[in-house]
């Protein structure tokens, strides 16, 4: 016969159960939807590291699932959401990757920040890149917002590649907004002299006149433009003719 266990017994079960999700080891076990603890955290910081914008708050949810999706879309595996611990591992690796190996410097001659942390063209930079830096400016301390910038160009906020999008069609060089897969098939193949795209199937940012436009860059600049490079690894580079 089935006895119903006291209220105290299911407490002392339930907190036991979420002691030990929070001291779960990294790639102890497979994380998913509903996951909590320390090892969640670090797979989101990894995951942001990598370039998929992850909030590293240890709760594994819709989002948190739609970079791992992202990420496995990337490196050509089964996209379930579903953080394996062979995924985990692969994702540590691809941050440790990131974090040694930087961008290469742009061709072009090179922008510089202001003390606002606001963006300033050099002198000799085309139209078109005046265009984005002025257009980065306008949304540059505009927060991150999931499909901001894609119904309509005038948004509350953006997420990355709805900001890429934004600057790209101020200066004439897009029609309608892309998400960040649609810029891996964009403009010409490789880094371009003023003007490169990065993107992947879960990220995209944006690289002109030597500064990087990222809205991963808000956690560390307070707004998406950064003096400092990122790794390519793992990105498709693009850029417009001539540019």
């Amino acid at each position: 016969m089935f006895r119903k266990l006291p209220a105290v017994a299911v407490a002392v079960l339930s907190l036991t159960a979420t002691g030990e999700a929070l001291a779960a080891g990294y790639a102890s076990r497979t994380l998913k939807v509903g996951s909590t603890g320390s090892d969640v955290k670090k797979l989101q910081r990894y995951l942001d590291r990598v370039g998929y914008d992850t909030v590293a708050d240890g709760q594994f949810g819709p989002a948190t699932r739609g970079s791992v999706a992202a990420f496995e879309r990337a490196e050509e595996r089964r996209a379930n959401g579903r953080a394996s611990r062979s995924e985990q591992r692969l994702v540590r690796a691809r941050a440790g990757a990131a974090q040694a190996e930087p961008e290469s410097e742009p061709a072009g001659e090179e922008a510089y920040l202001d003390s606002d942390g606001m963006a300033v063209a050099p002198e000799s930079a085309p139209d078109e890149v005046r265009a984005i830096i002025e257009a980065g400016n306008e949304i540059a301390t505009k927060p991150y917002k999931y499909g901001g910038g894609h119904g309509r160009w005038k948004d509350s906020g953006y997420d990355c590649s709805g900001s890429v999008s934004y600057v790209l069609h101020a200066a004439g060089l897009l029609r309608r907004p892309l998400a960040s897969g649609g810029f891996e098939r964009w403009g010409e193949r490789g880094r371009g002299s003023w003007i490169t795209v990065r993107a992947n199937a879960g990220h995209a940012y944006l690289i002109v006149a030597g500064l990087r436009f990222d809205t991963s860059a808000r956690k560390r600049t307070g707004n998406r433009w950064s003096e400092r490079m990122r790794s390519a690894r793992g990105f498709t580079g693009r850029h417009p003719e001539g540019l």
